[in-house]
């Protein structure tokens, strides 16, 4: 007969589960905050958000410098990114126009009443789209065209996605092939706590005098997000853990080239320690070669776009990104290519893998919106640079490239720890 274990053993082992009951919960907060940084109560990771909220503020504020704000009408994490640059960040189907109209909704719901009508709030963004700035860059927006009707449905999905609006009834659907009627119409409660936060931004927009208001595009952008940072070497080094945390948090890959000299250095020195940390609280996995460092998330959850992936589009992608990843390695050629060539690439690849695709991908001439596709998204994940029809690939593609198979012995496994493997190289 086995003894009984003691009390304080009990206690022990308890105490390690609840411990470790904390870390999964904590973890799995940073993830959906990182995922939903404008978080509703009905997120179903809410309530582990609530039960961690100090100690999640005070790694973010820590780690990334980004203020996180929990409340019982929900949460809102103040992600500001770290390149102002990168134009491959939005929402999914989104241009200039709708932005400009989400911005306008929003205005429009922050004086509107509790509860409002789809058609009302239509109505009202017609009204303030006839201001005169708007006017004269060209902006138009009324609600007889299913065009427009339809870009506002998309707004309102938005506002829905993201806890601004609750739908009381109604259908939005209906509404966009005849508004004219009142069964068409839908109706919202306006959830003011998640509408304050919107807007990420360090200093709102409307708080600039005109006559001290940024003119072109890239200050104004700067101007949104400047934060105040400590005239010190402390605080010099703080602001550049904090961008490269952004970065690593937010981008698929770091390229050590792409940093300034300054960030460089620091990174060169600190990734190890800074990516264990990141690591220990998002479960994610460092890869770290001499070309940069990544932080890859093993269950594809914590990502806007999966590879790989299933369905047409990913598969596609999957072959192009093979095939870069082989013209980079082919010392023999230029790894540099075109629009023309991968999209004939992909119309020869319908032979043999065509009959695992959706029939009006296999058209003659669908190669091309095929190749559009796959491209936009290897350039999202920054596996490529895309411009003017000329694709390059960059060292992180290389984890695609996929060779002969080869059976190595159990001894020499371990050697490639030390060997001189490039960025994901497999």
């Amino acid at each position: 007969m086995s003894a009984r274990p003691l009390p304080h053993q009990d206690s022990q082992r308890l105490g390690e589960l609840q411990k470790a009951q904390q870390q999964d919960e904590f973890s799995r907060g940073v993830r959906a905050l990182l995922m939903h940084p404008l978080m509703a109560p009905g997120n179903e990771d809410f309530p582990a958000v609530r039960r961690q909220a100090e100690r999640l503020r005070d790694w973010f504020a820590r780690e990334a410098g980004w203020p996180l704000h929990v409340e019982r009408e929900g949460a809102r994490l103040f992600k500001r990114p770290a390149n102002l640059s990168d134009d491959t960040r939005g929402l999914p189907a989104y241009d200039k126009r709708r932005y400009v109209l989400l911005c306008l909704a929003c205005a429009v719901l922050e004086r509107a009443d509790p509860q409002i009508t789809l058609q009302l709030l239509g109505e009202r963004v017609v009204q303030w789209a006839t201001e005169t700035t708007l006017v004269s860059r060209g902006f138009e927006f009324t609600l007889r065209s299913s065009t427009d009707r339809r870009d506002l449905v998309a707004v309102c999905k938005t506002l829905l996605e993201h806890g601004v609006l609750q739908r009381v009834a109604g259908d939005e659907e209906s509404f966009i092939h005849d508004h004219s009627a009142a069964q068409h119409d839908a109706l919202y409660d306006v959830q003011r706590r998640m509408l304050a936060g919107m807007l990420a931004a360090v200093r709102g927009p409307s708080t600039w005098r005109l006559e001290d208001m940024p003119v072109d595009f890239e200050d104004r952008l700067r101007s949104l997000v400047v934060e105040h940072a400590a005239d010190s070497e402390q605080g010099r080094r703080d602001a550049l853990r904090h961008h490269l945390a952004r970065r690593l948090l937010d981008d698929p890959v770091i390229y050590t080239a792409s940093l300034d000299a300054d960030t460089q250095a620091y990174f060169v020195n600190q990734r190890g320690a800074m990516a264990g940390r990141l690591c220990d609280a998002t479960g994610l996995v460092a890869e770290q070669r001499a070309e940069g460092l990544a932080l890859t998330d093993e269950s594809g959850l914590l990502t806007d776009i999966s590879m790989p992936a299933e369905g047409t589009e990913a598969h596609a992608t999957l072959l192009v990104a093979e095939h870069l990843a082989q013209r980079l390695r082919d010392t023999q050629a230029s790894p540099v290519t075109t629009d023309d060539a991968i999209a004939a690439f992909l119309r020869g690849a319908v032979d043999r893998y065509g009959r695992y695709w959706r029939k009006s991908a296999r058209e003659p001439g669908a190669e091309r919106e095929l190749a559009s596709i796959a491209l936009d998204r290897l350039n999202k994940l920054q596996l490529i640079t895309h411009q003017n029809g000329r694709i390059r690939p960059l060292a992180a593609i290389a984890r695609f490239a996929i060779g002969e198979t080869q059976i190595r012995p159990p001894a020499t496994q371990s050697v490639r720890n030390g060997s001189a493997d490039t960025l994901f190289d497999t």
